[in-house]
C-alpha cells in the first residue's frame, strides 16, 4: 500500500525486453533503494511493481514489468534516461499525509490542458470510459503515483482538473506535462465501492420495484 506522496524522482538506467515481459533497471542516485530487497514492492509513476533485482556495484534496481501492465500504464511509453516518480511501500505506523493507494493503475487519463500560474501547475484531464463517475470535487485520485485533490468535474465531457503547488512539481515530473500527454490514474477504493454498491442497489430497485 502507498500514500502518494511521492518521495521523489530517479532514472531509467536501462531496459530490456524478455519474453512477454519488459525489465526496467532504475537508478538508486537519491538512495531510496539503500535497504531494497527481492520481492519488496515500490510504485514507480504509480504502479506497484515487485524488486527482482539489486545491482549494488552499478547502484540501480531492476523490476519486471508484464505485457499487460506495459499496455495499460505509461510505463510502456519510458525510454532510457527518462525520470520516475518513487514511493517505497507504506510501513506500519508510518504517517499517511495523502491517501491510501495500491498501485493499481486503471489507465491513462489524457491532458486536455495544463495551465501555468506563477509557480503553480493547472491541469485538465480527460478520463477515459465510464470511470467519471468515479471522481468527484474535492475528492481524489492518484496521477503517476501523487495523491491529488480533484477541484472540477465536468461529467458532459468526461473531465476533471487538478492543481499543483511548487514542492509537488519539484519532487516529480509533472514538472514535464504536456497537452496531449497521458498520467497513470488510480480510482480511489472507497469511492469505487460506494459507486458501484449504490448502482447495484439502484438496479435492483429498478427490476424489482416497491408496489
Amino acid at each position: 500500500m502507498y500514500t502518494g506522496i511521492v518521495q521523489g524522482l530517479e532514472k531509467v538506467v536501462n531496459i530490456q525486453q524478455g519474453d512477454n515481459f519488459t525489465t526496467l533497471y532504475i537508478s538508486n542516485e537519491n538512495h531510496f533503494f539503500d535497504d531494497i530487497f527481492i520481492g519488496a514492492s515500490v510504485a514507480i509513476d504509480g504502479t506497484c511493481l515487485t524488486a527482482t533485482g539489486y545491482d549494488t556495484v552499478l547502484n540501480m534496481v531492476s523490476f519486471d514489468v508484464g505485457a499487460f501492465t506495459t499496455s495499460l500504464t505509461t510505463l510502456g511509453f519510458l525510454n532510457i534516461g527518462d525520470e520516475v516518480n518513487i514511493e517505497r511501500s507504506i510501513k506500519a505506523g508510518m504517517e499517511n499525509g495523502g491517501h491510501n493507494l495500491f498501485g493499481h493503475i486503471e489507465g491513462m487519463a489524457s491532458i486536455k490542458d495544463v495551465v501555468h500560474t506563477g509557480e503553480t501547475v493547472h491541469i485538465d484531464l480527460v478520463i477515459p470510459d465510464d470511470n467519471i463517475k468515479y471522481f468527484f470535487k474535492k475528492g481524489f485520485i492518484g496521477l503517476q503515483g501523487c495523491s491529488l485533490t480533484v477541484n472540477r468535474v465536468d461529467r458532459k465531457t468526461n473531465e476533471i482538473s487538478v492543481d499543483l503547488i511548487p514542492e509537488t512539481l519539484r519532487l516529480t515530473t509533472f514538472k514535464n506535462a504536456q497537452i496531449g500527454g497521458k498520467l497513470n490514474y488510480e480510482i480511489d477504493q472507497m469511492t469505487r465501492t460506494m459507486v458501484d454498491t449504490l448502482e447495484s442497489i439502484h438496479e435492483r430497485q429498478n427490476k424489482n420495484p416497491i408496489n
